[in-house]
């Protein structure tokens, strides 16, 4: 997911988008820590992914105030 899209998604949709990130990452975690993850890579994906998604929900509060 790029920043683009995030940008295009609400207040809201990124909230459930980040909660969604955040039970992958958990999901990711434990499939890495058991040898049973293929992609090694998706673990940094997902943290870049909750990362950008945090940075525009701050850029909107800031904004607000």
């Amino acid at each position: 997911m790029n920043i683009a899209e995030i940008r295009e998604m609400s207040s809201t949709q990124l909230e459930k988008e980040l909660m969604e990130q955040k039970k992958a990452l958990f999901n990711l975690r434990f499939q890495h820590s058991i040898n049973q993850l293929e992609n090694p890579m998706k673990l940094s994906e997902t943290k870049k992914t909750i990362a950008r998604i945090l940075t525009v929900l701050r850029e909107r509060q800031n904004d607000a105030e």
